[in-house]
């Protein structure tokens, strides 16, 4: 039996990558009979997931609208690694809440009650699929994963040094990815209009 995947190319060529690191023989199908494409698939996708808890300018958003359904609930997105409320005062006319996942819920411990009556605002991690993120970020989960069955599969320590030092660089060009991407200042994340523009020396020539 196959694997149910959301990408099945792209994720057959991260298990295929990741098979070749390990000194293993690349494979054509996702086969659960196969323990080395077992062992790389599930470990690829809890780095996946490990690796975009981190937070990434792709997936988060900032001020999400959640609108209460016909019962008055909010439900937690399936795909949602991490959800707090917006730190945002002028969204709640001086209300407070406090926000956790009960359930399926979103749930207020200040009014001990998952019934809303009014739009919330929430800061989010998205979990996306690995066809759906950006390209050095899926290598840089490729060869963590890389690094991660080789301790499972192979143990040897010359090979897991090797994909260490892989994996620490395509780190490196992820976040220089992340970096670009996130137009980051000295003070942060650009949010609603009030990030700080460093000095930019050429512009001590401008002449007005």
């Amino acid at each position: 039996m196959s694997y149910p995947t959301t990408g099945s190319q792209t994720e057959l060529r991260a298990i295929n990558q990741i098979l070749m690191s390990v000194g293993q023989a690349p494979v054509t199908t996702l086969e659960k009979t196969n323990p080395d494409v077992a062992i790389s698939f599930d470990t690829l996708m809890e780095v996946s997931r490990e690796v975009q808890s981190e937070g990434w300018t792709f997936n988060q958003e900032y001020d999400y609208p959640m609108t209460p359904n016909a019962n008055g609930n909010i439900l937690y997105p399936a795909n949602c690694l991490q959800l707090d409320i917006s730190n945002n005062p002028t969204y709640y006319n001086g209300k407070q809440y406090d926000t956790v996942k009960r359930g399926d819920r979103l749930y207020d411990r200040r009014s001990h009650s998952d019934k809303w009556t009014e739009t919330i605002y929430c800061d989010i991690k998205w979990l996306y699929p690995l066809e759906d993120l950006p390209s050095p970020v899926i290598d840089y989960i490729i060869c963590k994963a890389a690094t991660m069955v080789s301790s499972r599969i192979v143990g040897d320590p010359g090979q897991y040094q090797m994909l260490q030092q892989n994996e620490a660089y395509t780190r490196a060009m992820a976040i220089e990815y992340d970096a670009n991407q996130g137009d980051f200042s000295f003070f942060g994340f650009p949010r609603q209009g009030t990030n700080y523009i460093s000095y930019e020396p050429y512009k001590a020539l401008q002449r007005y």
